[in-house]
């Protein structure tokens, strides 16, 4: 009988040029799904992303720390234990201008694709 669950025990660590560290669970990198990404990611201070318009919603959990996103023009910061719904189509900037690191969750539907993000040249 197949088993009906999957335990993560090596997520694929994203090669990143920023310090950003990211830790996908399951997707399109870990194991081809295209429905779903979760990761866990680690923005240093000072880190920043330029500005994207995702075809894909994102769910953002902050663990620790302190996060800023710029969403459709507006500031909007989040600290550890809340948590932000971003739908698909908003122009959005995610960032840490504070002085510690943040440790946070991520999960997009459907699965975050570089095909998808639709990052602007800064």
């Amino acid at each position: 009988m197949k088993k009906k669950f999957t335990i993560q025990k090596a997520p694929f660590v994203v090669p990143t040029t920023d310090g950003k560290v990211i830790e996908e669970h399951f997707g399109n990198a870990t194991d081809g799904n295209a429905q779903l990404s979760i990761a866990h990611m680690i923005a240093p201070s000072g880190w920043r992303e330029p500005f994207q318009t995702p075809k894909f919603d994102e769910y953002t959990y902050i663990i620790k720390g302190k996060k800023q996103f710029i969403i459709d023009e507006e500031t909007i910061f989040l600290e550890a234990g809340q948590s932000i719904k971003i739908e698909k189509g908003a122009r959005v900037q995610y960032s840490n201008p504070f002085d510690e690191q943040c440790d946070y969750i991520a999960i997009c539907l459907p699965a975050f694709s570089l095909d998808l993000v639709n990052r602007e040249d800064e």
